[in-house]
């Protein structure tokens, strides 16, 4: 599955519910609150969209003609190990009923909230299951820049006589440069990485400085206008 760059490191959302008004409300008022968010107004729509896109969660009506929401998640949970089956979910509901909640939790359903609600409780309850989830951290492979070999498992650029130690910083900087090599990522997205926004120009400036010698030419870390920082490696690029 894929996915766009920066808006990448945004929680991405998937909302299934053949209700139009209330999908265009949570559009709005998700997106607001700084999500990624897809609209599906059912079950083959929603599956369309997994096809093609990563999500961190999906916010799921119960009561849907066709297919409805409790047999779309049964038909996730089906399918074994592949990402999908692990998305978390997050039913929405008209009815209260205790053997409807039971279940829907009997279907691996994170959680489930009844219509009506307010927003910002379904904004709680988003948040508090994406902080439940694993995150997994990306497997990171040396990259070749110049007369380094950047390291992500020791922090370190390697030359033929010499290692240069990265600070925590600059670490945090590159791996996420790296995880998005040849595309720009946005200084909110570096910010996102937990650097604050006001030394970000400063600590581009101190990888340039070990990365190229020369900040003020960069060829391996270069500023797109508009855009953000990107790095851009050897054509052979990744060295096993």
């Amino acid at each position: 599955m894929s996915g766009s760059l920066s808006p990448a490191l945004k929680p991405h959302i998937l909302v299934v519910d053949d209700d139009d008004r209330l999908r265009g409300l949570l559009q709005l008022f998700l997106h607001e609150h700084g999500f990624l968010v897809v609209m599906a107004s059912g079950a083959a729509m929603a599956r369309a969209a997994l096809r093609s896109l990563a999500f961190d969660l999906i916010v799921l009506d119960v009561m849907m003609p066709g297919e409805s929401g409790l047999e779309f998640a049964r038909s996730l949970r089906a399918r074994g190990q592949d990402g999908v089956a692990e998305l978390p979910v997050l039913f929405l509901t008209a009815r209260a009923e205790p053997q409807e909640r039971i279940e829907g939790l009997e279907t691996g359903a994170d959680d489930y909230l009844t219509k009506p609600f307010e927003p910002r409780e379904l904004l709680l309850r988003i948040h508090a299951i994406l902080r439940r989830k694993p995150q997994e951290k990306p497997k990171l492979k040396p990259l070749r820049l110049g007369a380094w070999i950047y390291d992500p498992a020791r922090d370190i650029l390697r030359g033929d006589k010499d290692v240069l130690r990265l600070t925590d910083v600059e670490a945090r900087l590159m791996r996420l440069l790296v995880l998005h090599a040849g595309r720009p990522v946005s200084r909110e997205a570096l910010g996102e990485a937990g650097v604050a926004e006001r030394t970000i120009d400063v600590q581009i400036t101190r990888l340039r400085r070990k990365i190229e010698g020369d900040a003020r030419n960069p060829r391996y870390l270069v500023t797109v206008r508009g855009e953000g920082y990107c790095l851009m490696p050897d054509e052979e690029g990744l060295c096993s």
